[in-house]
């Protein structure tokens, strides 16, 4: 699996443009073979995390090429953040336990 870790601050003055952005590009993001999931996480100082995995290097760069995905990255540099970083880390195994399962 390859995970992407994108840490993110947005900024305030393009909030509604990015929330439809946003919307539109996971919804896509969803749609492509080899997704896994997607999180997003919000901290107390503005911070945010989104956890992207996709099953596969290959699904994974099929999705950071997508056209409409470039697009939205070129508006992240433009408008939506005032910093961001990514990390693209393989997990050689994952493990998952359940209550009750």
């Amino acid at each position: 699996m390859i995970l992407t870790v994108f840490r993110s601050r947005l900024r305030a003055e393009h909030l509604h443009e990015y929330e439809e952005t946003a919307e539109r590009i996971e919804a896509l993001a969803r749609t492509m073979p080899g997704f896994v999931s997607i999180k997003t996480f919000a901290a107390g100082d503005g911070e945010r995390v989104s956890l992207v995995a996709f099953e596969s290097q290959a699904a994974h760069q099929a999705w950071r090429e997508h056209p409409e995905h470039r697009r939205a990255q070129e508006l992240g540099r433009q408008k939506f953040y005032s910093e961001y970083s990514i990390d693209v880390c393989e997990s050689p195994r994952s493990y998952a336990w359940k209550l009750g399962a």
